[in-house]
């Protein structure tokens, strides 16, 4: 760009771990990566476990900054309604929506296994994972180490906490994407249409290079993934209803 790259600036939100600084690794590996290309850079951490605490004033917004919010399957651990009568999801998603960003973009994982009553989320968690499950059957061997690694590390915790975990000890909360869909424009944002060049070319390695179970399309702006005939995640791009797109 014409005087060099501009300054980038990263606020990195998360949980607090013990015996572990995720966020402040992330920092320094990002500023070794931008030293690279000589693009001037700066970290901010945040690390709080009640995420609707947050304020404007923490995230250290400047003026004429573009600013870019990207919430990738994060939002399924936040609490809701059945929680908290002062949602925490509809919480953080007024406070992106009073960050006034250029783009927010979110993914999410397209659940339905957040009923508080026990058999119906025993029944959605079953369809969801017997998916991801399948999937790992049709595409890697039983004894490949990625695969051991996610189903004992990440799906066995998770499946876990949907099963046994009741009230605030439950943090896998995933919603179906239409639910976002209603939370995000009642927050005060509207959905921009997915680029038809990516999604092509999206959907043209998928047919080229995937196995034929392996599902993405576009419904309503949202690029759906999946296995089969389940959906497991969806993707989306939001600005405030102000902003022109």
């Amino acid at each position: 760009m014409p005087g060099g790259p501009p300054k980038l600036r990263i606020t990195g939100i998360n949980l607090p771990q013990p015996g572990f600084r995720p966020a402040e690794e992330t920092g320094r590996l990002l500023a070794r990566y931008c030293e690279r290309f000589n693009v001037p850079f700066e970290y901010n951490a945040i690390v709080i476990q009640n995420w609707e605490r947050i304020e404007i004033k923490d995230l250290k917004l400047e003026s004429g900054e573009f600013v870019a919010v990207n919430c990738l399957f994060r939002f399924e651990n936040l609490s809701d309604e059945t929680v908290d009568v002062e949602c925490p999801r509809d919480a953080v998603l007024s406070l992106i929506q009073k960050m006034n960003p250029d783009i927010f973009v979110q993914g999410v994982t397209n659940g339905s296994y957040n009923s508080p009553f026990f058999v119906t989320r025993f029944q959605e968690a079953l369809l969801h994972y017997s998916a991801l499950f399948d999937m790992f059957d049709a595409t890697l061997p039983r004894d490949n180490q990625q695969r051991l690694h996610f189903e004992q590390e990440l799906y066995r915790r998770e499946a876990m906490n949907v099963i046994a975990c009741e009230g605030a000890e439950r943090v896998e909360r995933p919603e179906t994407y239409e639910q976002w869909q209603v939370r995000n424009v009642r927050a005060g944002f509207k959905i921009l249409p997915l680029n038809q060049e990516v999604m092509k070319t999206l959907k043209d390695n998928v047919e080229a290079g995937y196995h034929r179970d392996f599902v993405l399309y576009e419904d309503g702006n949202w690029m759906v993934q999946g296995w089969k005939d389940r959906i497991i995640c969806a993707s989306s791009c939001w600005i405030p209803l102000h902003r022109s797109c």
